[in-house]
């Protein structure tokens, strides 16, 4: 067996209504005096109330900063760390999406050590130490509570990333009553992203894919499989709801230690240049990408199939078995109601050589994926998937 390294995040708590007791629970670990990091949607919801109250009567001062977007730049991370400079925190919390949560663990790394972010970007450069954090999902999807990286987004389009062990938070706390207002489109999105994940992880070429991770990604395909379409058409059910969150957490780990491949890096320019959300980035290139790698990854493949879509395991044939479970993928996509086709998010024909000029950027993701890709390749997956 091959040597490997596995870190996840310290303390994982998984309790429907955890968030309302946020002070009692990570009082101890975030000192006195912390700054909340989380969205603008979030706070005009009122879904942080209840944590922050719960902070508050147990002693803890508490700074907002709420002005976190989607695919969040440097520049608003600069502005979190500011604060938390201002406010000489002791601890950072990451409320929400994965946007929030990415910015969160920068703000505990640059209010932690005074690094300098350029110093930091890519894997293993992040130096600390960084302040205490803990990280409070409403999306299940990214799974960013338990992963080392923080994705933001550079000059505009580029995104960018820090990875390392650093990042890891000291709690992660799981409470599916956060997502129960999850509009369908949102919790279709992030369902696929954490299956993106789970799959990705399970097939990555990186030196450290490992037995946990291959066991993490296979279960967390069995509960994202099994209830995707439940949380979708039926937003307020708790227990489909809290696999979803399961399941992404579970992908999360598994892609944190088993990094993810061409989908990300193919969907990461798409993101980044027509601001589409993530999840659907993905989405839209994962059926695509996964044929373009079934001439080398089809027995990979047919070995995660049935957990996603247990209907798989009655095909024998291997490589019949990857066609349907990638089949299978995009049909799940196009029930879920999300868009198919790249046109439909604002791609035009002469913008496709530019995202597979972009995508060859992502050079950390590309060495991971099972089939090397070049430009010419990657033009022709975002022509399949115009």
């Amino acid at each position: 067996m091959d040597p490997f390294i596995f870190n996840t995040t310290a303390q994982i708590i998984f309790r429907p209504g955890a968030a309302a007791d946020l002070g009692p629970l990570v009082g101890g670990r975030v000192g006195a005096n912390v700054v909340l990091v989380t969205d603008p949607g979030l706070r005009k919801l009122a879904l942080c109330d209840p944590a922050l109250a719960s902070l508050r009567s147990s002693g803890i001062s508490v700074a907002i900063f709420d002005e976190v977007e989607p695919d969040p730049s440097l520049a608003t991370v600069m502005s979190a760390v500011k604060v938390g400079r201002q406010k000489a925190i002791t601890g950072v919390i990451g409320f929400g999406g994965g946007s929030s949560l990415d910015v969160a663990k920068l703000v505990a790394l640059l209010c932690g050590s005074g690094e300098d972010i350029g110093n930091a970007w890519g894997v293993g450069n992040a130096k600390g130490p960084r302040l205490p954090l803990v990280l409070v999902p409403t999306t299940a999807g990214t799974g960013s509570e338990v992963t080392p990286v923080s994705i933001v987004t550079v000059d505009g389009e580029e995104k960018r990333g820090v990875s390392s062990s650093i990042l890891l938070p000291d709690i992660a706390v799981l409470d599916a009553e956060l997502t129960l207002g999850l509009p369908p489109h949102i919790t279709a999105a992030t369902g696929i992203d954490a299956m993106v994940h789970a799959i990705e992880a399970y097939a990555s070429k990186n030196a450290n894919n490992n037995p946990l991770s291959k066991v993490l990604a296979k279960s967390a395909l069995r509960l994202l499989g099994a209830n995707i379409r439940r949380a979708v058409e039926a937003g307020h059910d708790r227990d489909a709801r809290g696999a979803m969150l399961l399941g992404s957490m579970l992908a999360g780990q598994a892609f944190a230690n088993s990094p993810v491949a061409a989908v990300h890096a193919l969907a990461y320019p798409i993101g980044g240049t027509f601001h589409v959300p993530h999840g659907l980035s993905n989405a839209l290139v994962l059926p695509h990408v996964l044929r373009f790698n079934a001439p080398v990854a089809a027995g990979t493949y047919a070995d995660i199939a049935a957990d996603a879509f247990p209907d798989l395991a009655f095909v024998d044939d291997e490589e019949e078995r990857c066609a349907a479970f990638i089949d299978h993928l995009e049909t799940l996509s196009a029930r879920l109601g999300l868009k198919q086709r790249l046109r439909e998010v604002g791609v035009r024909p002469e913008d496709v050589a530019g995202l597979a000029r972009d995508a060859m950027k992502q050079t950390r993701l590309l060495v991971n994926n099972p089939r090397d890709m070049n430009e010419r390749e990657a033009l022709a997956i975002y022509q399949a998937a115009f």
